[in-house]
């Protein structure tokens, strides 16, 4: 089981974590044991590295998504069905979104290739800069003059839009 706690003073201290983390919520025990089934569940095919830091963070996220569930059901309980429903962006607002990403198409055509190339790695294929150096074979000085380079023609590129 490698770093699973299986002792009580293990399983209160990963339960004080979750606790704080969730903001006092009553049912932290609850979500530190769904979570611990959903590790089981994942292990099975899966390897984790960290299996404490894996509960933690899984019983965080079962919080959030029962604490979005309850709000939704409170909403539909009190009638705001329309309230519900109009989370959906304008056609106005979709139009202006796609106009607004069709001006940064332009604009990263106008980068150089090299400092398009660095910015799309870290900002689309979601590399660090030190594996964005490695891979092109430049300093990480380099790399971070790129993306700074990159960011800042955008945001002046783009300003109004």
């Amino acid at each position: 089981m490698g770093d699973v706690p299986i002792d009580r003073e293990s399983w209160r201290a990963l339960l004080k974590r979750v606790s704080r983390r969730a903001h006092g919520r009553d049912d932290a025990e609850d979500l530190l044991q769904a979570a611990w089934l959903r590790l089981e569940r994942y292990r099975t095919q899966h390897t984790v590295d960290n299996a404490q830091a894996f509960l933690v963070r899984t019983a965080i996220n079962l919080g959030i998504d029962g604490t979005r569930h309850e709000q939704l059901l409170q909403r539909a309980r009190e009638g705001n069905m329309a309230e519900i429903a109009s989370d959906a962006p304008l056609q106005d607002e979709v139009i202006v979104a796609r106009a607004r990403l069709e001006r940064v198409k332009e604009g990263l055509a106008k980068l150089t290739p090299r400092t398009r190339e660095v910015f799309l790695m870290h900002r689309i294929d979601g590399l660090k800069y030190r594996e964005i150096a490695q891979a092109l074979g430049i300093s990480q000085s380099a790399v971070e003059k790129h993306i700074a380079r990159a960011a800042l023609f955008l945001a002046e590129w783009t300003e109004g839009w």
